[in-house]
């Protein structure tokens, strides 16, 4: 029996790896038959749709805290003017892309299952549908703009800048619905690279036109400066999402090889396409309104503790962003690489895509998660000129950094789940952890302990979230669909 040496095995794994790295082909060629896969090459195929993502997620977090840094320099009132309506924000934001995902899932199906003419229809329709969804959020957006800062407790110095930034939010919700939708639509046919691209694009940007608005003329000597305040912070990011939005749609539309819309097809939506974006997007967009809402009632919990602790908070939330960027990388990847082995009926890759993902995310994100808590403090020291800000931020941040490896289990996990179409079981999960463990533990902590109580809370809900999940992928009732469809073709 012949006995390979341990640099063959390496020479054989190496070979596997790049073959999967290189080849888009070969994963077709896969899905479409009966081949087995090889845990290495499935590992392959999940870093190379993850690697770009997990870079463009680091590049938009030093971007982001570059963001948070120039906010930061007009002191805490600025900064908590935008934490107050964050996570109206958020709320909005999981609406675009609970519409992104309801379409963009029945492309990567459709894709694994080699119907290229759908996926395309599926693509025109999600236009037509996505600025419908917009528009109507960016009217309500535009209402509550106003009265929202007052519903949330803010503080009388601050609401006037929260106002403005909510209501430059909404005007633009359109522009990021379009950048969203087709971000998701290039990821379901595995192209992570150019979402990547436009990602770094998109923040770069933003930089560029925050430190154009928001400080006045010579701030930074070589740009005139427009002085907007916190308006500009919301007016740059907009604008931002403008010159990145442009060339996604022309990627999508024009150039990608599987969706761009060279021949004619149905733009009209069609019942079955409308229905299962119904029936994927709205548990999601239930499970971001609910997670939203609850985090909307945590910022009230915050607000009264004063604005230091506001601020605090919402500086904590930019920099644990950098620990669960691979996470949300990774996310993309599993939503892609199971949404398209299911399409092709191959449970067996959906069960090895979901678990690999997730298991690669807890690694990763526990690695951020140590590396933060070590380098907080001078994370801190970055973001805010204010002494307070940066001692309570960083004592809090490392609270729920303890959380991190089952933070991870839920971000990835749920991605996996979405490619199936299992959206409905995720959003309960959501809602029973946020509502029932951490909005009780917050109200109650916060008044004994200030604000390090609501982090504690943050944590044990984040832990007991991670377990939730973890044990939905195991039960695998997420798989039962393609046996149903197996017993359909079969009759």
């Amino acid at each position: 029996m012949h006995v390979k040496s341990p640099l063959t095995r390496m020479n054989s794994a190496c070979n596997d790896i790049m073959t999967a790295m290189n080849s888009s082909a070969r994963l077709a060629s896969i899905l479409q038959s009966d081949e087995k896969m090889s845990i290495r090459t499935g590992a392959a195929f999940v870093f190379r749709l993850a690697l770009p993502a997990i870079l463009a997620q680091i590049a938009e977090i030093v971007m982001q805290y570059i963001d948070s840094a120039m906010v930061g320099q007009m002191g805490a009132g600025a900064s908590a003017s935008i934490g107050l309506v964050a996570s109206s924000t958020w709320l909005f934001g999981g609406l675009i892309s609970a519409c992104g995902y309801g379409f963009s899932v029945q492309a990567a199906q459709r894709i694994g299952a080699r119907n290229y003419k759908e996926a395309r229809d599926v693509c025109r329709q999600s236009f037509l549908s996505a600025l419908a969804w917009s528009g109507g959020l960016m009217c309500i957006g535009i209402f509550l703009s106003s009265r929202l800062p007052v519903w949330l407790g803010g503080a009388p110095e601050i609401i006037h800048d929260a106002h403005m930034y909510f209501l430059i939010y909404s005007l633009f919700i359109p522009v990021r619905q379009l950048y969203f939708l087709n971000e998701c639509m290039l990821q379901s046919t595995g192209d992570m690279r150019t979402p990547s691209i436009l990602s770094v694009v998109l923040c770069a940007s933003d930089v560029f036109y925050n430190a154009l608005l928001i400080f006045p003329s010579g701030t930074f000597g070589f740009l005139p400066g427009a002085g907007m305040g916190v308006a500009g912070a919301a007016l740059g990011t907009a604008l931002s999402y403008v010159t990145a939005a442009i060339p996604m749609i022309i990627q999508t539309v024009v150039r990608s090889p599987v969706l761009a819309l060279k021949e004619k097809g149905r733009w009209m939506p069609q019942k079955d396409i409308i229905k299962e974006a119904f029936h994927i997007g709205i548990p999601l967009g239930l499970e971001h309104a609910a997670l939203s809402v609850a985090q909307i009632l945590a910022i009230r919990i915050v607000a009264p503790l004063g604005t230091i602790s506001l601020a605090a908070n919402s500086f904590a939330v930019t920099a644990e962003s950098f620990c669960y960027m691979p996470g949300y990388g990774l996310a993309g990847a599993a939503t892609t690489l199971v949404g398209q082995a299911y399409g092709a009926r191959r449970k067996d890759l959906c069960r090895m895509f979901a678990w690999l993902s997730t298991f690669l995310g807890m690694a990763l994100m526990t690695a951020a998660g140590i590396a933060m808590y070590y380098l907080c403090p001078y994370v801190f020291e970055f973001l805010t000129p204010v002494e307070d800000v940066r001692a309570l931020g960083a004592q809090v941040l490392r609270i729920e950094l303890h959380a991190e490896p089952l933070f991870a289990a839920s971000i990835v996990a749920a991605g996996a789940l979405r490619g199936a179409g299992d959206t409905f079981v995720p959003f309960l999960l959501n809602l029973v952890s946020m509502w029932g463990i951490r909005l009780t533990l917050a109200y109650t902590l916060s008044r004994t302990m200030g604000l390090p109580g609501v982090w504690y809370a943050m944590a044990t809900e984040l832990s007991a979230r991670g377990i939730l999940f973890l044990i939905r992928l195991k039960r695998e009732k997420w798989l039962e669909g393609i046996e149903e469809n197996k017993e359909e073709k079969q009759a």
